[in-house]
């Protein structure tokens, strides 16, 4: 067992949610927005910070669109900036040393075996497997690469040049389905009416023009430069991108619907199963051992669920039911979180 704390999310549990619609018509990349393919996709909510309503707005709008047909999940992302630069040019490199926009993918909601994809402005990508959260021992597989990946980037203005009329940068992502669906329940692509847990991320540095170039901002204080903003679709109430459980829920719709979501009951039993794991994960990095019972984590809060806990020397595991009550869900010490039918 990882015998590590883990940081407890500062936030209120309401992940952002989004109806992604079929592409009616086949996408030819080129990072534009501004053409037929995105006429029937909604923008998702302004980007936030990563810590939620404990930060200031950012003063740069980020926004996204999302697709999809048989083939591909589409994304397109509008980022504003008068500053638009890029260094990295070698794919897998550690992208977000640059400016960037990133996508995380769950697709079974497990918190486990999920996806990471970063891009610049140069259109250099960097996309890897996680095994499991950091938190849980990962690890991340680097050399892993999206099959069949097509993507595109647009500069509205000119890349790392300080005396342009820098507006924004726009990137178009097609991934298919035959890479995603490795993680995927059933190894399937999602059907109408299921939803996929998914976020973004904008990395964005301060940046000073020098000698006719864009800079990081030193800290004169550490030398280095100073840390990165982290602004995202779906706050996660503390600056760490690897929670998967608070992740934005995209629901995918064909013609007939769904035209809303709601979040399902099962959803928030899942939640109060993670905070349980959050507590009991904290409390062997306190006591060295793990709890004898389950009123050692819950304390004083006030739950929806009836949760027990079974352990060992080193290990735990938290079920409770369904809210249809012909299951239950489990969560165990390294964070995997899963449904049995009663009696399986």
């Amino acid at each position: 067992m990882n015998r590590s704390g883990v940081p407890v999310p500062r936030i209120v549990y309401n992940p952002k949610r989004y109806i992604c619609k079929r592409a009616s018509e086949a996408l030819t990349l080129d990072g534009r927005l501004d053409k037929p393919f995105w006429d029937a996709a909604d923008w998702t909510d302004d980007f936030v910070d990563i810590e939620g309503d404990l930060r200031p707005m950012p003063p740069k709008r980020t926004r996204v669109k999302m697709l999809w047909d048989d083939d591909c999940f589409y994304f397109g992302a509008e980022l504003i900036e008068d500053q638009i630069w890029a260094t990295l040019q070698e794919r897998d490199s550690v992208i977000f040393q640059d400016n960037d926009f990133e996508i995380f993918i769950d697709p079974d909601g497990d918190t486990h075996h999920y996806y990471e994809f970063e891009i610049n402005a140069l259109n250099t990508v960097w996309d890897l497997l996680l095994v499991k959260p950091y938190r849980d021992g990962g690890p991340a597989v680097n050399g892993w690469d999206i099959a069949g990946l097509r993507t595109a980037v647009h500069i509205n203005g000119a890349l790392n040049d300080p005396s342009a009329d820098n507006r924004m940068w726009s990137v178009e992502v097609a991934m298919p389905w035959s890479a995603l669906r490795e993680c995927a329940a059933e190894g399937r692509p999602p059907a109408a009416g299921e939803f996929w847990r998914v976020n973004f991320s904008r990395v964005e540095w301060q940046a000073e023009v020098l000698g006719g170039h864009y800079r990081k901002v030193i800290d004169p204080r550490t030398g280095k430069p100073y840390p990165e903003d982290n602004w995202v679709w779906s706050p996660m109430g503390l600056i760490n991108m690897h929670y998967p459980e608070l992740w934005g829920y995209v629901a995918f719709a064909d013609g007939g619907g769904p035209h809303s979501f709601e979040l399902p009951a099962d959803e928030t039993i899942k939640w109060e199963l993670r905070r349980l794991y959050y507590a009991a994960r904290n409390f062997y990095a306190e006591h060295g051992k793990s709890p004898s019972d389950i009123r050692q984590l819950a304390g004083d809060d006030t739950w929806t669920i009836a949760p027990t806990l079974e352990t060992t020397s080193g290990l735990f595991q938290i079920t409770a039911s369904a809210s249809s009550g012909e299951a239950i869900y489990c969560i165990r010490e390294d964070g995997k979180l899963w449904k049995e039918s009663i009696g399986q």
